[in-house]
């Protein structure tokens, strides 16, 4: 395993760590996590090296802290960093936070976490989160022994993530979507290079968008990225620039198997920074060009959007509707569509909005639904 630097600490990170957004399931539930599977998978990483853990309070339902709590047993939490976020969106008042962060600690089953954040900032929770003395509240509970390291992790515009760091004295890190299709999205690698300027880690989540830069890259791209002198995965191609940058502490990939555990372990044993060429470089660039052009729509499939009050499958359409416009191929994803249950489809969207609240990318979700029904039940 590589090892990176986190400015401030004397502590070197892995530089693949842990999510535990995608852990295996059972069925098609997300909330059922296949707990033997996933333990196994995340010992498994710890023994190869990884020494970086990350969840949430609301991942797989509030199961994956449970789940993680079980992995960090028989010795592996004295091995890792462990990470978890306050759901910013559920905190209302100060008690509020107290409540959340011991419930937490209860499902970990351990008695502190290493690196705390605020959980995706936007400008409707950095305003919530504001107004109940969070920095206060986090300086008590440092001082108190339940969290050593403060951050948080962003999803808006690049003005909003120069406030928050600037807002607060005491962060350690912040975590952000970065990938080489999203570059110059949200924080980019403008907030990627000001956060590192002012001394803070940066934990880098979609470094695979959501898995859309292995599963789901049309056959143009694919042939781009072939067409490289060095031979990788899709999975490595998307890993290794952003390994590239030497301002990222830690990657984070969400591992839903062995295989890819595996796999991701591998590319973190030959990462480094500036080892791509300036010709793979170029061949990302082009490949990223030519897949703006293609999609339509921007959903990572993070899930946030989820559960919809009306039970429509969210992310489900947006991924059949910019699969329909890649792929060229509206009459396969048509069928598709109209295998989906009536909840499911986006002709069930009552336009409420909830969803737009919490959306990282800021879609426009309801408009957006309007143009999937309008598109696929003409």
């Amino acid at each position: 395993m590589q090892y990176r630097i986190m400015d401030g600490l004397e502590w070197k990170p892995s530089a693949l760590g842990f999510g535990c957004m995608r852990l295996p399931i059972i069925g098609d539930d997300h909330n059922r996590i296949d707990e033997p599977q996933a333990i196994e998978m995340i010992r498994y990483a710890i023994n190869n090296g990884v020494n970086y853990v990350d969840t949430a309070y609301g991942y797989h339902g509030g199961n994956s802290e449970v789940v993680v709590g079980k992995a960090l047993k028989d010795g592996y939490r004295d091995k890792v960093m462990l990470a978890t976020k306050l759901p910013t969106w559920l905190v209302n008042t100060y008690e509020d936070m107290d409540r959340l962060l011991n419930e937490q600690l209860t499902r970990l089953d351990t008695d502190h976490i290493d690196f705390y954040l605020l959980h995706s900032l936007s400008q409707d929770h950095w305003k919530q989160i504001t107004k109940v003395d969070v920095f206060g509240w986090l300086d008590k509970v440092h001082a108190e022994g339940k969290i050593r390291y403060m951050g948080f992790s962003f999803h808006d515009n690049y003005d909003l993530f120069e406030e928050i760091i600037n807002a607060y004295d005491h962060w350690t890190f912040c975590q952000i979507q970065y990938n080489y299709m999203d570059e110059d999205f949200q924080a980019g690698k403008k907030g990627l290079q000001y956060a590192a300027s002012k001394g803070l880690g940066v934990v880098v989540m979609e470094p695979l968008r959501g898995g859309r830069l292995v599963n789901n890259l049309p056959p143009q791209i694919i042939d781009i990225l072939n067409s490289a002198p060095t031979k990788r995965s899709l999975a490595d191609w998307a890993l290794q620039w952003v390994w590239n940058q030497p301002e990222v502490s830690i990657v984070l990939s969400g591992m839903s198997n062995m295989e890819q555990v595996k796999q991701n372990i591998e590319s973190a044993n030959r990462s480094g920074v500036n080892t791509l060429t300036q010709e793979e470089l170029d061949i990302l660039t082009k490949a990223k060009e030519t897949y703006r052009k293609l999609s339509p729509i921007p959903c990572t499939g993070c899930y946030y959007c989820m559960p919809c009050p009306s039970g429509v499958n969210i992310p489900g359409n947006f991924e059949l509707y910019n699969n329909a416009h890649i792929y060229n191929d509206f009459e396969r994803f048509q069928k598709a569509y109209m295998h989906m249950n009536e909840a499911d489809r986006a002709s069930a969207c009552e336009a409420c909005g909830t969803c737009e609240g919490v959306c990282p990318q800021g879609i426009e979700i309801t408009d957006r639904m309007a143009e999937v029904k309008e598109y696929f039940e003409r």
